[in-house]
């Protein structure tokens, strides 16, 4: 929630967590307990929840960049009969990951066991120009997953740390650039070497940073 209200101010913010996107309304699944996604969208498109902080957001558009897809995310519907309000969904996910029996999402990307970097950031860029184009999004939540990682331990891809620090900093210049605020949390990543994990995670905050001072977003 707070990292909603700083990403709608500024135009960019981030979590340390989050990224639970496989829980569902009525129970947990996947590691995950709440629906973090679900609920900050929630939380954006409804004023009398935000308390007028947040105004004129009706579309929202989540970005889910982890190696399973976003099951949890796709299966809500916020507003149900109310087309003023929406929440569209983007998942790009290793199609043979889990979960076993995939939900529908908005737009669903099922990629290959063991793409690299190259075909990953085709595929990436197309999806998302796409996305984007088709729902004009008031707001955009990014699930920077990196256990699209090599050597992850759950993953199958086989994405390099430069291809990860590739692609957040085009997804969030992307958004920026467009004038969209966007949220990003950490999503999914993998690996008994908890500083090795620590360090991919933070590569998320490091290219929002670096767009940050690029674009002067302080000044906003």
């Amino acid at each position: 929630v707070l990292t909603s209200n700083l990403a709608y101010r500024y135009g960019l913010a981030t979590n340390v967590a989050g990224g639970t996107h496989h829980a569902h309304s009525k129970m947990g699944a996947g590691y995950t307990i709440i629906n973090d996604l679900a609920v900050a969208s929630n939380y954006v498109m409804d004023e009398s929840l935000n308390g007028g902080t947040i105004r004129g957001v009706n579309r929202v558009l989540v970005i889910d960049c982890d190696v399973h897809q976003g099951d949890g995310t796709a299966q809500f519907d916020l507003f149900e009969g109310d087309d003023s309000r929406m929440l569209f969904t983007l998942s790009l996910h290793c199609e043979s990951n889990y979960p076993r029996y995939k939900a529908n999402s908005t737009f669903d990307v099922g990629l290959p066991d063991k793409m690299r970097d190259e075909e990953y950031m085709e595929v990436l860029m197309k999806s998302v120009n796409h996305a984007i184009e088709e729902t004009k999004p008031d707001f955009i939540f990014y699930d920077a997953g990196v256990d699209v990682y090599e050597n992850d331990v759950l993953g199958r891809l086989k994405i390099t740390e430069g291809g990860i620090r590739n692609r957040d900093r085009w997804v969030i210049e992307r958004c920026v650039t467009e004038g969209i605020p966007v949220a990003g949390v950490i999503g999914g990543g993998y690996d008994k070497d908890v500083e090795a994990l620590a360090r991919r995670h933070a590569i998320i905050h490091e290219e929002a940073a670096f767009v940050w001072r690029k674009h002067k977003l302080w000044q906003k």
